[in-house]
């Protein structure tokens, strides 16, 4: 269809050229024979059209887009305004009837001088030069624009995909830490651990691959993290999950939420009954509001965020462009992340 476009411009332009000339004879109230029509309009249209694609497709592309010779092209243009003027001049001369004539008052003929309609022919010349001109920076410039954003558009679907291709490995590399953890110390959990991975494994790889997921979907993939979690605390992980609002027919980005609620249990404390891990969800059919609040676990001086965060960041820059505010505070005793979405 891109291809097409600038064929679709030049028919309306010239379209539009005809239907001018077509009013030029109703108007003028004149029977034209098909020799007057082919001298009248057949040669001048020849001409216009010959400069119209000259400058077109050799003189801008040449001298203009490749070379950069804009002293030769304006000496070239001026020498093809000038050249067809001549030819247009030597066509009237010899067919004085049809192109040396216009109406007069009250319907009269008159005729018009050689130097009267060379001084016109100019003008024309000059009219086409401008306008193919014109047509071609357009047309060139909406070209570029679309191939911009076509770049732009893989350059984040393979920046996405990239992110993505981190995302599940970093998941997956800390799920199995925790279920070897679990195997070596011959829980009976590790079972319940494997059947959870299992279920979230089947949520990453097969409908996650789309490019939104139901956010009911989305919560229930966060839901069974925490459940994964628990499993590998001896006395159990603490978590206070509240949740308002509707979520059955709201759309996400998969994969959003998860790296928040991974990175508190990975640098926070899990398993204080007294300070738990807050997780609040409120949504609407506008906004989705998330946020989750550790207490630092003082003997893990790993950084907070990690690979998760600064990778769900990058992500939210690039799927919701100015429709994302994303608060996170690192207090002494805290670390609370705020998310706002317009989804």
């Amino acid at each position: 269809m891109d291809n097409k476009r600038p064929l679709v411009v030049h028919v309306i332009f010239w379209s539009l050229i005809c239907s001018l000339l077509f009013l030029d004879v109703v108007l003028n109230r004149r029977t034209y024979s098909a020799r007057d029509i082919g001298i009248i309009y057949g040669y001048s249209g020849v001409c216009n059209v010959s400069i119209f694609y000259i400058n077109y497709t050799l003189l801008i592309p040449m001298l203009v887009k490749e070379q950069k010779r804009y002293g030769l092209y304006m000496v070239s243009i001026t020498l093809l305004i000038l050249g067809m003027c001549v030819i247009k001049t030597a066509i009237a001369s010899l067919n004085p009837e049809q192109l040396l004539t216009y109406s007069g008052k009250k319907g009269a003929v008159a005729y018009s001088s050689l130097a009267r309609y060379a001084a016109e022919a100019l003008f024309i010349s000059g009219f086409f030069v401008v306008i193919s001109a014109l047509l071609k920076f357009a047309i060139d410039w909406a070209g570029n624009e679309r191939v911009q954003r076509n770049l732009e558009r893989e350059r984040k679907e393979m920046e996405l995909q990239f992110l993505k291709s981190q995302l599940n490995p970093h998941f997956l590399f800390n799920s199995l830490n925790n279920i070897y953890s679990l195997a070596y110390q011959k829980s009976e959990k590790t079972p319940d651990a494997i059947l959870k991975l299992s279920e979230m494994m089947r949520y990453m790889i097969y409908e996650s691959n789309d490019s939104w997921v139901s956010l009911s979907k989305e919560i229930e993939y966060v839901q069974n993290f925490i459940e994964l979690q628990k499993l590998r605390f001896k006395d159990g992980a603490f978590v206070e999950f509240t949740m308002n609002g509707e979520i059955d027919h709201q759309r996400i980005v998969p994969l959003i939420l998860i790296s928040f609620v991974e990175n508190a249990f990975k640098h926070g404390v899990a398993n204080d009954p007294k300070d738990p891990i807050r997780i609040n969800i409120i949504a609407n059919q506008k906004i989705l509001h998330f946020s989750i609040t550790n207490k630092k676990n003082n003997y893990n001086k790993d950084e907070m965020g990690g690979v998760g965060l600064s990778n769900v960041e990058r992500r939210l820059q690039l799927l919701y462009p100015d429709r994302y505010k994303l608060n996170i505070v690192n207090s002494a005793t805290h670390y609370t992340s705020e998310l706002m979405l317009d989804i």
